[in-house]
């Protein structure tokens, strides 16, 4: 169980770049939460992927010379969620779908890769820890800068150039 939770239903077993795998499969996974009921379901769902992910990464790698093995990938689908707030907040205040605020859709998920993937300031300082803390905390505070840089985004552009 800790195995399909941690590769996100064997998705980080792709290769190459399964962490950018993962982060690609988070976004069906939030458009159907999202299709369910909202941010309200996204916003549940991103805590039941963290404490899932807290619990099933601390099981995995108990025993491994590897603390931070590329195929784990629930921490990039935390991310991505957190990502996606705006975009499902904005679409739900919109009474739209997820994808009708795509441009969002693609910005999340640009900026989450960018900041796991530098891993500036507080997000490097977060993959230096140890044990699941080391593993998906560094990924949600990515996935939370993305989120900023999301919504101050969608400030500009439907806000400023309207």
């Amino acid at each position: 169980m800790t195995r399909l939770i941690t590769t996100f239903f064997y998705i980080g077993l792709l290769r190459p770049a399964p962490g950018t795998w993962g982060s690609l499969a988070a976004i069906p996974a939030a458009w159907g939460l999202h299709a369910i009921a909202g941010f309200p379901a996204l916003f549940l769902g991103t805590g039941l992927v963290a404490a899932l992910g807290w619990w099933a990464t601390t099981e995995e790698i108990r025993d491994r010379a590897d603390k931070d093995p590329g195929e784990i990938v629930i921490d990039e689908v935390l991310g991505m969620f957190l990502a996606l707030w705006p975009v499902s907040y904005g679409a739900m205040m919109a009474g739209a779908g997820l994808f009708t605020l795509w441009p969002g859709v693609v910005t999340a998920f640009l900026a989450f890769r960018f900041f796991d993937i530098v891993k500036p300031g507080p997000v490097g300082w977060a993959d230096r820890q140890k044990g699941a803390m080391g593993v998906m905390a560094d990924d949600a505070i990515a996935g939370a800068l993305a989120s900023l840089v999301v919504a101050v985004l969608a400030v500009i552009a439907h806000g400023v150039m309207r």
